[in-house]
């Protein structure tokens, strides 16, 4: 028999729905090679860390599923599935495109880097081939080179209470969709790029995070009671704890370590 509710019941619940509007892209983490290549085609970091993730004007959050193993007869008249292994779907993100085509150059060169193993070799005695040579071929970099593992989507509310957090490991773009350009009415010249990655982790994931026990969408820790005869911890126990922090996997200094609100 259902249940008779009132209406001031369930009221709260739908009048504070998550709005699709707010969220936020952030690239980070990409190898040094990568970046070294960028800087040569004018790419900087303050733009690829500040500036593009706000021209991502549309995104999905990731989803995943299992691939399934099927055993029958196990038991008489039944088929049973399990799992067997995680699998994760490519992303799209469509970017605005500045007047000054850093976002289309952004997405081009690290592309370009993923194959420019023939005229930019990393690490290799073989000699660099000019690409406008009629015989030129492609040789992939190395993944290092190339996958980033610390651009994230964080999804918000305009109240910023409370939010989601996806982490992307060997995330790298896939491919570029074509961008129309016509005579008609002028528009914005938009971008889409499909990512694919290896795994996402979800929720917060930095070393800073799991100190403060709010990683992997983990509720924060409550403080705990106060000893009313606590025993005063060495100085040399406060140093090492606090040097087990890392930001993007680099050490805080104590400067940094006293401003932090812990």
């Amino acid at each position: 028999m259902p249940t008779k509710r009132k209406i001031s019941e369930f009221k709260p619940l739908f009048t504070n729905l998550a709005q699709t509007s707010h969220y936020e892209v952030k690239f980070g983490g990409l190898p040094s090679q990568l970046l070294s290549y960028l800087s040569r085609k004018g790419i900087t970091s303050n733009f690829i860390y500040n500036d593009v993730g706000l021209l991502c004007f549309s995104t999905q959050l990731p989803t995943t599923s299992f691939a399934l193993a099927t055993i029958n007869g196990n038991n008489m008249g039944l088929t049973e599935n399990f799992a067997h292994t995680r699998q994760y779907g490519a992303i799209s993100l469509e970017f605005y495109v500045d007047k000054n085509y850093n976002a289309l150059k952004f997405m081009e060169s690290w592309m370009e880097f993923i194959a420019s193993g023939s005229n930019n070799p990393i690490g290799s005695n073989l000699g660099s081939l000019n690409q406008s040579r009629k015989d030129y071929i492609f040789r992939m970099q190395y993944p290092d080179y190339y996958k980033c593992d610390r651009t994230s989507i964080v999804k918000f509310d305009r109240d910023y209470k409370k939010e989601i957090e996806y982490s992307f490991i060997g995330l790298f773009p896939s491919s570029i969709s074509a961008l129309p350009v016509s005579y008609s009415s002028s528009e914005i010249l938009k971008m889409s790029v499909t990512f694919t990655y290896d795994r996402y982790i979800a929720g917060k994931s930095l070393s800073l995070n799991i100190f403060r026990g709010e990683s992997n969408n983990e509720e924060p820790k409550s403080p705990q009671p106060t000893n009313s005869n606590p025993k005063t911890p060495k100085t040399n126990d406060i140093t090492n704890n606090r040097q087990n922090i890392t930001f993007y996997d680099r050490k805080f200094t104590d400067k940094e370590i006293s401003v932090l609100d812990f």
